[in-house]
């Protein structure tokens, strides 16, 4: 058993404690919440800074973590993707090294769950282990090409089939993106989860290539697809930005995760709840300035009564696995956002997003959502702000 107590406890589901107590069981699981002039207090650890549950990171592409620093900042999303696809083979050794000291790092920064994309099945292993709860999106894709959809299909359905479950974590079919997934390939991933309810997760409107395909038929995504021998002819623009034609194709019983969305709308947000009340929006910081020097206005998104969370995409976009610093991101260039909100979005609709909020995502009797201890910073300072650090207690 293990009684921990500090400055604050944020429960995320209710109010902000002053010098509580959260006891646990010895796997972590809370048993009750108290005043700490409950208790004598040597039998307390007692910390300076805030208490909070263990962070999820809602959006990783932990495969790629072999790619740190080979693609160049600032490029845009086009020759981003240009850059992955021509440089990520490399010796098998190295990818899983790499992909086991990406997972230390997201342990060591207090991450408890991940949300992760998988193409290939080089972390299958890994996450076998059980270190951190997983969601693996096993991403489809036919760029746009009906007449491929089965064939692609069945290839990464074959990988996903091969996905083993540590306890606890899931996995589902997903579209990869509006600009790479075609109408027959939506339809055979829909038909693929509709078992159970699932979360399915769609990378979207990350650059302005994206929408002008929808909008215009025209853009940098006909350009790249060219360069790859691909036509897109027969493709007709709908005359509506890219999400769109995502929930046009879509299955709105799921819980549906849309990442990046550095160019979503008010009205983009408003169309997709009247779609589904469960629709949430993972938001990427460091990667957007990474890729596109860019960050969605995280403004709309609170006007709008979003269920945002976040995610630190690939170290290929990134330059660490570290909710906090994406935080930090957003603290730094929309500092309106405060910190209560920021780290609900770290935290419970995170959990909730990924299913996985009847254990994770808040402090209250009967989870086991892990424990980090924010410290660093200055009474009088927010929480989140440039000297914090975090430290793993659970």
């Amino acid at each position: 058993m293990r009684k921990i107590s500090a400055d604050k406890v944020f429960t995320i589901s209710g109010e902000i404690l002053g010098n509580a107590v959260i006891v646990t069981d010895n796997s972590g699981i809370i048993l009750s919440i108290a005043d700490r002039s409950e208790f004598d207090q040597s039998e307390l650890e007692i910390y300076n800074g805030v208490l909070v549950p263990g962070f999820v990171n809602a959006h990783c592409h932990l495969e790629l973590s072999h790619m740190k620093a080979k693609v160049d900042t600032g490029t845009g999303l086009i020759d981003f993707i240009k850059s992955v696809v021509t440089k990520r083979n490399v010796e098998q050794e190295l990818i899983l090294d790499a992909i086991e000291k990406a997972e230390q790092e997201m342990l060591d920064a207090g991450i408890v769950a991940v949300g992760d994309i998988s193409n290939v099945p080089d972390t299958f292993a890994q996450k076998s282990k059980g270190n951190l709860k997983y969601y693996s999106f096993v991403e489809f894709f036919d760029f746009l090409q009906n007449q491929n959809a089965v064939a692609e299909f069945e290839k990464y359905k074959a990988v996903y089939d091969t996905l083993p479950l540590a306890p606890g974590s899931k996995k589902s079919c997903v579209p990869h993106a509006p600009y790479s997934v075609s109408e027959k390939l939506f339809s055979l991933i829909n038909d693929a989860n509709k078992e159970e309810v699932k979360t399915i997760s769609i990378h979207n409107q990350e650059t302005p290539p994206e929408n002008e395909l929808f909008l215009k038929g025209s853009g940098g995504f006909v350009d790249f697809y060219g360069q790859f021998g691909i036509s897109l002819s027969s493709f007709q623009p709908n005359g509506r930005t890219a999400i769109h034609y995502a929930l046009e194709n879509m299955d709105s019983k799921h819980r549906t995760l849309f990442v990046h969305n550095t160019l979503t709308t008010a009205k983009d947000i408003n169309f997709a709840k009247n779609w589904n009340s469960n629709v949430f929006w993972a938001s990427c910081p460091n990667a957007n300035l990474y890729i596109e020097n860019s960050l969605p206005n995280y403004q709309i998104f609170i006007d709008n009564d979003a269920k945002v969370c976040i995610g630190t995409d690939s170290l290929t976009s990134n330059w660490q696995l570290s909710i906090l610093s994406e935080m930090q991101a957003i603290a730094r260039y929309q500092s309106y956002v405060n910190d209560e909100t920021l780290l609900t979005w770290a935290t419970l609709n995170g959990a909730r997003a990924l299913g996985f909020d009847d254990e994770l995502g808040s402090f209250e009797v009967g989870k086991k959502p892990g424990i980090n201890l924010l410290y660093g910073h200055e009474k009088e300072e927010r929480i989140i702000g440039e000297k914090t650090r975090v430290k793993r207690l659970i």
